[in-house]
């Protein structure tokens, strides 16, 4: 769920957002929250029951008033609905959905008492031991999620792109091509860096046809008395109402991202990570696709809970954990100098939201909060990128290149590679919050 699919790519359809309830809905759509009315394991798709003890682990990690500001300034999504908790000067009790335990309560710490300290697996800057000479970004472990799968999964994906016949880009490929220039030049640089997918092969052992059933109650359930099985030879967006269609989205939007995610939580354990996409606009016909004039730049930190999400007891859960965790110090100031590097490195404007699923987060006009699936359930901070148009067409006619060393002509001037352009951006800024956060920094 990178983007508002409705937004940016086309033959994408709106039952998917009605049927699955992990897809976005809009704040003044949702239904508001009630504190009193307990909803038996109301949980996103392919979910599992959140063990809500373990939140009382993060008693004494944050201040009443702490609290207040992440909610406010970052996790809520600008509208007035009752939250599903209650605040009290010295705890916050959570509604977790479950009759046998309605609430559990995770105490505030004093404003005059030192913060506790959480178990976590990821660092912060300021941990990481003085460089001493060494490499800029030595000590830090970095993950790399090349989004997407790419290779025979693109046109499922609908991360396929053509102009003519012969030529295309994909994603899927594009992004692990990023991945893996930058992963070596982080490597240069002093750090760790793994790759979350290394190939054009999904992660998830899962396959489309193992949601078939999933996929059939979702539709009978959003009104569709008798969906059809196959798409194939369906027009335009009724395909969203067969099966297969359904079943194909749960694969790589849903079963994928907590493929990977568990990889990163259980794995990998790296102490950020860098998710890696190409954006786009809509393009009309995907078989005599357009150009867009638009181009553009934006990154994204974790935030902007709608009320129908937190509705959700594993949304509600995830987003208490990060909160608690205080991913946000991190997210934010490391968001902001990638921004800012990225800016520099392709010259892009920043994109502007026009709808209610994200909100600005800090002063850089190119970082936005918003919840998806990958930056809520990776458990460290994590930072989204959305560089470029694909279907701009200087964009598209670099991204044709691949990635090469120095310039070559494009449309009569000549170019870097809007690869290299990326990785740079990305370095740059990393070596910049670095230096300015760790031990030893001037």
């Amino acid at each position: 769920m990178r983007f508002s699919v409705m937004r940016f790519w086309p033959g994408v359809a709106v039952l998917f957002s009605m049927a699955l309830p992990c897809a976005r809905a809009h704040a003044q759509t949702a239904a508001p929250y009630s504190t009193g009315a307990i909803v038996r394991h109301k949980l996103s798709p392919l979910a599992s029951q959140p063990v809500w003890k373990k939140l009382e682990a993060f008693s004494g990690a944050l201040t009443l008033q702490e609290f207040e500001k992440a909610v406010r300034d970052i996790y809520a999504d600008g509208g007035t609905s009752t939250p599903p908790w209650s605040l009290e000067p010295a705890s916050i009790a959570v509604n977790t959905s479950d009759p046998a335990a309605p609430t559990i309560k995770v105490a505030f710490r004093p404003p005059n008492e030192k913060a506790a300290e959480t178990a976590r697996f990821w660092r912060r800057a300021d941990e990481l031991q003085p460089l001493a000479g060494r490499p800029p970004l030595s000590d830090v472990h970095i993950g790399i999620d090349p989004g997407h799968i790419g290779g025979a999964y693109a046109k499922i994906e609908e991360r396929f792109l053509s102009f003519r016949e012969g030529e295309s880009i994909q994603e899927g490929d594009l992004t692990l091509l990023t991945a893996q220039v930058l992963k070596a030049r982080l490597e240069e640089l002093g750090a760790v860096a793994t790759l979350v997918r290394d190939k054009a092969e999904p992660v998830t052992t899962e396959r489309p046809a193992d949601f078939s059933n999933v996929a059939l109650t979702t539709l009978k359930e959003a009104g569709v008395a008798m969906p059809t099985d196959r798409y194939e030879g369906v027009d335009g967006d009724a395909k969203i109402l067969t099966v297969q269609w359904q079943g194909e989205k749960l694969f790589y939007r849903v079963s994928e991202i907590r493929a990977r995610a568990k990889k990163v939580n259980q794995q990998l354990k790296p102490d950020m990570v860098l998710c890696l996409h190409f954006n786009a606009e809509a393009w009309g016909d995907a078989t005599q696709p357009q150009y867009s004039p638009m181009n553009h730049l934006h990154i994204l930190v974790n935030g902007c809970y709608a009320p129908s999400e937190l509705e959700e007891e594993d949304v509600r859960f995830e987003m208490l954990q990060r909160i608690f965790s205080r991913m946000h110090d991190v997210e934010l100031p490391l968001g902001e100098s990638i921004a800012d590097g990225m800016a520099k490195a392709t010259g892009l404007p920043p994109y502007v939201y026009t709808t209610k699923n994200a909100r600005r987060a800090g002063p850089s006009p190119y970082v936005y909060a918003r919840n998806l699936l990958a930056n809520r359930l990776y458990e460290c901070p994590v930072i989204y990128l959305e560089p470029y148009v694909m279907n701009h067409q200087e964009t598209y006619q670099r991204l044709l290149l691949g990635h090469y060393v120095g310039r070559t002509l494009i449309n009569g001037r000549l170019q870097s590679s809007a690869i290299a352009d990326y990785v740079r951006g990305i370095t740059d800024g990393l070596v910049r919050h670095y230096n300015s956060k760790r031990p030893g920094a001037p």
